[in-house]
Formats: structure tokens, C-alpha cells, sequence
């Protein structure tokens, strides 16, 4: 089953980070990720939240940032193939102990469309 692992941290305090915390962090993941290659699928950090923009759809209101005040904003996401919600847990875990503080929200996917084949073939349920 496809798992999202949505990373949240304080955006104030990760953008704080020298190159070199950064770097270290950066390292610290790797082993994870290295440890679970054949279970990622894509992993992508975000750019900070101040290059968000935000798409209001009742109001069709566009609006510089991201959508909700909160203390933690999304950094990032993994999408994991794991047999099961206890498989993905055990991933975030790991990922959390390299990179401390937030939180690591997991919810399964209900759709995936890897290769944009849904543009040229129309909606899928």
C-alpha cells in the first residue's frame, strides 16, 4: 500500500539552519533513505513558505502564502510502498530520529498517478 509521510517542522527555526546544520541533517537522512530505497517513491522538500502562493477555491481568491497560520508548515513529502500502516510508521520514526522536532503525519494514498498519464487520459477514480 502507498503511505504519504508528510513532514512538518517550524518553518523559522529549519530556514535558521546554517549550511553546515543543514548539510548535517541532510547527511543524517540520507541513511534512512538509503536504508529504505526500494520503499520511496518520491521525496520532495519544499521551498519555504514565504514562496507559497495559495489558491482560495470558494472565494477564487489568490493569495500570497500558505493557507493555514500554524506554528509547523509542510517542509516536505515522502510517498512510501509499504504492506502496511505499522511499516510506514516504523520509516517516520527513523526519519524523525535524524531530523528532530515537528511531526511526520502519515496518511495512505487513495490516488496515485506518477507519470501525469491522468492529463492525457482524463480523471481517474
Amino acid at each position: 500500500m502507498l503511505y504519504t509521510l508528510l513532514c512538518y517542522n517550524d518553518e523559522a527555526v529549519t530556514t535558521a539552519w546554517t549550511a553546515e546544520e543543514d548539510a548535517a541533517v541532510m547527511a543524517r537522512l540520507d541513511g534512512v533513505h538509503r536504508k529504505w530505497a526500494s520503499r520511496f517513491k518520491p521525496m520532495i522538500r519544499l521551498m519555504p513558505t514565504s514562496a507559497a502562493t495559495t489558491l482560495r477555491k470558494k472565494e477564487k481568491l489568490v493569495l500570497d502564502g500558505p493557507y493555514a497560520e500554524t506554528k509547523e508548515q509542510l517542509l516536505g513529502f515522502y510517498v512510501v510502498d509499504v504492506p502496511s500502516l505499522e511499516d510506514a510508521l516504523t520509516i517516520a520514526r527513523e526519519l524523525a530520529e535524524a531530523n528532530p522536532g515537528g511531526a511526520y503525519e502519515i496518511r495512505p494514498i487513495m490516488l496515485y498517478i506518477p507519470d501525469g498519464s491522468a492529463v492525457e487520459h482524463g480523471p481517474h477514480t
